[in-house]
């Protein structure tokens, strides 16, 4: 069972990455998925979330109009559009699983936005 982020890297202000994760070894479609990320020196904060079906969505207000979360079920990946990026998108970006209690993480992938 596992997660794997993908899609990371050194992208300058203003440009564009998409973010991949990738599940293994569970029911991908019956999970809720999210986006959460931590920069150096702080806590890891929320960024977006999808439910199991894709029908909702949700944003922190830091990212909304810039980010997008989507889900492909039948290739088991949730992703993360971001574009805009500003230097305090600067952070490790790490999915999450979760279903009532139950959560897990992914690994991480670094973005890192700096001319």
């Amino acid at each position: 069972v596992q997660l794997v982020e993908s899609g990371g890297g050194l992208v300058q202000p203003g440009g564009s990455l998409r973010l991949s994760c990738a599940g293994s070894g569970f029911t991908f479609s019956n999970y809720a998925m999210s986006w959460h990320r931590q920069a150096p020196g702080k806590e890891r904060e929320w960024v977006a979330t999808i439910t199991s079906v894709g029908s909702t969505t949700n944003y922190a207000d830091s990212v909304k109009g810039r980010f997008t979360i989507s889900r492909d079920n039948a290739k088991n990946t949730v992703y993360l559009q971001m574009n805009s990026l500003k230097p305090e998108d600067t952070a490790v970006y790490y999915c999450k699983r979760f279903r009532g209690t139950f959560s897990s993480w992914g690994q991480g992938t670094q973005v890192t936005v700096s001319s």
